[in-house]
């Protein structure tokens, strides 16, 4: 199990033959920068490389009309004229001779994909593929698009695997009208776009992407429209629409196979919705290292989303809620003033050559460069995830790259740190707190990216005590603390924006200070799902911490899955900067879970969606209330 990726090298073949500013820059050098790119980083080196095969015409007929399929048949005896003349039939498309088999090697790749996946051969996968596919329509290319390579791959899931449940996520910088055709009345595929709208008048100028187009017949409820009506949308802006609007969907939803429609053109170093090449080569080696496993870099920028961002998220889960209970948590959605769809005055496109448009290349390559002198600083450590416990036991099972560490804090720094506290007197606990500092400082030293240990029960408050302040004295500029279970904040803690503490099965919903939350355990599958999306990540990512301590103490009261999805979650945030101290009654079996998340895999399945208690749904309504004049995460409606 691991990590494919699908490619042909005669996807390059196809290439303008003619002058056109509009299309020449979907060129063949996407491709190979792209895999140029993932060969210089050794990302290639870890998936396991599946040539991708052509698509039959059976099944592309999954999705397009016979016709269609026999006229992108014929280009392949065209001559450069006849091309061209046939390209001007449709919108921002051109052919070429090659063109038939490269887009039957980009639909086969994504088929490829999905029976590897679902066969069990590899856990997940990246198809590089050009030409791409979420404009394409069942008799009709466009925006550079000729066979719909994801739709095609659903349909091949749906008919040869017999899946009943698939989200497809389309976060290209336009609205994917192709899929969202296909699947309009189809209440087995969830559809998601976040996409530039800007009420109508970004391309492909559709009224049906705005947020009110909700499906059709059986399929309402089922596509998912988050429009952007304003330009310059940042980190803040597209983790508010993650957090409140596509992952309690998805979460209710209980998809059997997710597939993305990855378009890098809204990616920073993009000047205006095009394939700039750096950029695009350094968006797919994320994607595939994220695949992989690896952490990703934790985010920079304010964390506010913007006021038009707001609207776009209050629009969908006004257009939604009735749909999916998931987003009836915060009682009925005001609708806000609606769109104003106007077609006419389409703003330029911003073509090659212009000097708007060489500005805008100007400040989006400052931007990349920006950013990718901020990665450099932020080397990958060498161990992904280490694990030192007081006591293997015969149930713990480690993935094969977890580092099992022996090795304990030096004795004397041990008893200084003991000296704070009487729990930490006896050997047991002093034995625990002794990897929990080694873990710690190999954390901080950016030799560890994620740790997990145990600590015993009535010393685990002492040792998250002792944990805090280490972390906070060497180097932890914002630490934030998830304490499950039965563990008191300490008293004497500074209440200095420095550290945040949540704690989960607090006694009461409860905002102590701004720093400081307490919040009950939910009692369902929904009311937790609701809690972590709705309160614990909106906080975790506002804060932007670069240490996380996830301490799940005495009586914590989580089942593994639970646990595992919290540790997948707080990965991010800080960059993979996850310490967890685990009750040394609850391991091995729970070390065992969180090292498979921490080291990159996917948490288990929560089971069955159950609708959040009205009294966990209250608690977190007044909590939210409480904390939004400050953490502005929170929001999910534009302020009046």
């Amino acid at each position: 199990m691991g990590t494919a990726l699908v490619y042909h090298e005669d996807m390059t073949e196809a290439r303008l033959l003619w002058e056109d500013p509009e299309c020449e820059i979907e060129s063949p050098e996407r491709l190979t920068t792209a895999l140029e790119r993932l060969q210089q980083r050794g990302l290639e080196q870890r998936c396991l490389r599946l040539a991708a095969r052509e698509a039959s015409e059976a099944e592309l007929g999954l999705v397009h009309s016979p016709e269609y399929v026999a006229l992108l048949r014929g280009t392949q005896a065209l001559g450069t004229r006849e091309l061209q003349a046939l390209s001007r039939q449709y919108d921002a498309i051109y052919f070429h001779p090659s063109t038939f088999h490269c887009a039957r090697l980009a639909a086969g790749a994504g088929l490829q994909l999905v029976d590897a996946v679902l066969t069990g051969a590899v856990h997940n996968g990246f198809a590089l593929v050009r030409p791409p596919g979420h404009h394409s329509q069942r008799a009709a290319a466009n925006g550079f698009c000729v066979f719909n390579n994801v739709a095609l791959a659903a349909k091949h899931a749906q008919e040869k695997h017999g899946l009943h449940r698939i989200l497809i996520v389309d976060w290209d910088v336009h609205h994917g009208q192709g899929i969202q055709y296909t699947f309009e009345d189809d209440p087995s595929i969830l559809y998601f776009s976040w996409h530039r709208y800007e009420h109508g008048r970004f391309w492909p100028y559709l009224r049906e992407s705005n947020a009110d187009t909700v499906g059709q017949g059986q399929g309402r409820g089922f596509t998912v429209n988050l429009p952007w009506n304003q330009v310059g949308m940042g980190n803040a802006d597209y983790v508010a629409a993650f957090l409140h609007v596509l992952l309690p969907v998805a979460f209710e939803f209980d998809p059997e196979l997710v597939l993305v429609a990855a378009g890098f053109d809204s990616a920073i170093g993009d000047p205006e919705g095009g394939y700039h090449l750096e950029s695009l080569s350094q968006s797919v080696c994320m994607m595939v290292q994220a695949l992989l496993g690896d952490p990703a870099p934790p985010l920079s920028g304010p964390m506010v989303p913007h006021h038009s961002a707001l609207e776009s998220i209050q629009s969908v889960r006004a257009a939604q809620a009735p749909h999916w209970t998931s987003l009836q948590q915060e009682g009925p959605v005001p609708v806000p003033s609606p769109s104003n769809y106007s077609p006419e005055g389409r703003p330029s496109t911003l073509l090659p050559g212009g000097s708007e448009f060489k500005t805008a290349a100007a400040q989006a390559a400052a931007a990349l460069s920006s950013l990718l002198d901020q990665l450099c600083l932020q080397p990958t450590p060498p161990v992904r995830t280490a694990v030192a416990l007081t006591s293997l036991g015969a149930g713990l099972v480690l993935p094969p790259d977890v580092l099992c560490e022996e090795g304990s804090a030096p004795q004397e720094e041990m008893q200084a740190w003991a000296r704070l506290h009487e729990a930490l007197a006896k050997d047991e606990a002093l034995t625990a707190l002794g990897k929990v500092l080694y873990l710690l400082d190999g954390i901080l030293d950016g030799q560890v990216s994620s740790g997990i240990t145990d600590t015993p029960a009535p010393a685990a408050a002492a040792t998250l005590d002792v944990a805090i302040r280490r972390g906070l004295s060497q180097g932890a500029q914002r630490l934030l603390c998830v304490a499950v279970g039965q563990l008191d904040r300490p008293s004497d803690l500074a209440d200095d924006g420095r550290n945040l503490w949540l704690n989960i099965r607090g006694k009461e919903a409860a905002a102590l200070s701004t720093f400081h939350v307490s919040v009950p355990l939910p009692a369902t599958t929904g009311g937790f799902l609701n809690c972590v999306l709705a309160l614990v990540l909106p906080l975790a990512y506002g804060f932007q911490p670069d240490l996380v301590l996830l301490a799940l103490g005495p009586a914590h009261g989580l089942q593994d899955a639970q646990a595992a999805l919290l540790a997948a979650l707080l990965r991010v945030p800080a960059g993979g900067r996850v310490l967890a101290l685990v009750d040394a009654e609850s391991t091995p079996r729970l070390a065992g879970v969180l090292a498979r998340v921490l080291c990159g895999e996917a948490p288990p399945s929560l089971g069955p969606f159950s609708v959040a208690s009205p009294e966990d749904t209250q608690a977190l309504k007044y909590l939210r209330g409480q904390l939004q004049p400050h953490w502005k995460m929170l929001q999910v409606a534009a302020p009046v």
